[in-house]
């Protein structure tokens, strides 16, 4: 990365930096500190969802990237608020971004307790949650199933795949699978669930709206300025399967709200959609 910037350096304008929290942080960090000596105009782009414990924690740090930075590019409202109320005014709301035409929304009229789940198995997006929620619906629908797709990151996915043994329970582990067939792959179930403890505004609850999936996530992070609760989908508290597994029960028994919440959602999510983002993004680079 370094050496790309300084290669480049006579014919570059603007250099972007996809900015993290946890060690990819350290990446941007002296990338910016390049730019900063080749006096390149940086802009990062903020997608870690650990950021604000980032601004919490390495203060000086933080400033050194994000005060002296051209523009801090926020994919969030939430990440934008959390900034500015550091001090940190050089900040501007872009959403992270899909091409919506690859996204065909199905109605779905009666809703099944088909569960997908797709995100990185990383224990800050405690995907064992969501085996325990299906576990939790066995009992009143013992047709329940869950399928979890996802690279693996750490040893949440065995921890998983061993809980999911030891219960008998119907999971499907894909691992991970490229876009077009992840989105396939959606036809077939019904629900989508979100279980992160941390997080900004993820690409895959985006395309979940997109598609016509009912979206039960956490209230963590960028969710709730992501997600208006009851309105384009269901937020529970974070560590809670009961009340994750309650709010899927419920979304059972109403399916004609769950066609109303996504209805609202796709609408949302023409937003997101690249031709309207990259217009944002011409007039950051335009200037």
């Amino acid at each position: 990365m370094l050496l790309l910037v300084y290669r480049n350096k006579r014919t570059t304008r603007f250099v972007l930096i996809d900015t993290y929290s946890t060690q990819n942080f350290w990446y941007a960090y002296a990338v910016a500190s390049l730019c900063q000596k080749l006096h390149l105009k940086y802009i990062p782009f903020l997608h870690g969802g650990e950021l604000p414990t980032r601004l919490e924690n390495s203060p000086k740090v933080s400033k050194k990237v994000f005060e002296k930075a051209f523009l801090n590019v926020a994919p969030s409202l939430y990440l934008k608020t959390v900034f500015q109320q550091k001090g940190f005014l050089n900040v501007q709301y872009i959403p992270n971004s899909i091409h919506l035409e690859n996204y065909p929304f199905k109605e779905r009229i009666q809703l099944r307790p088909k569960l997908l789940w797709v995100r990185a198995f990383d224990e800050i997006y405690n995907p064992l949650q969501a085996v325990k929620v299906l576990e939790l619906l066995l009992p009143d629908y013992p047709d329940a199933e869950l399928c979890m797709v996802g690279p693996v990151k750490d040893d949440s996915w065995q921890n998983c795949i061993r809980y999911s043994r030891l219960h008998s329970l119907p999971v499907r582990f894909m691992g991970r699978l490229p876009k077009e067939e992840w989105i396939a792959l959606s036809k077939t179930y019904d629900i989508f669930l979100n279980t992160t403890n941390i997080d900004n505004t993820p690409v895959s609850v985006i395309e979940a709206m997109a598609l016509g999936l009912p979206v039960v996530s956490t209230n963590v992070g960028g969710l709730p300025y992501l997600i208006t609760a009851d309105i384009d989908g269901v937020l529970v508290p974070p560590n809670d399967p009961e009340r994750m597994a309650e709010a899927i029960k419920n979304m059972l028994k109403r399916p004609e709200h769950s066609q109303e919440r996504t209805r609202a959602a796709r609408k949302k999510v023409e937003a997101f959609d690249w031709e309207r983002v990259k217009v944002l993004w011409k007039e950051v680079l335009a200037r």
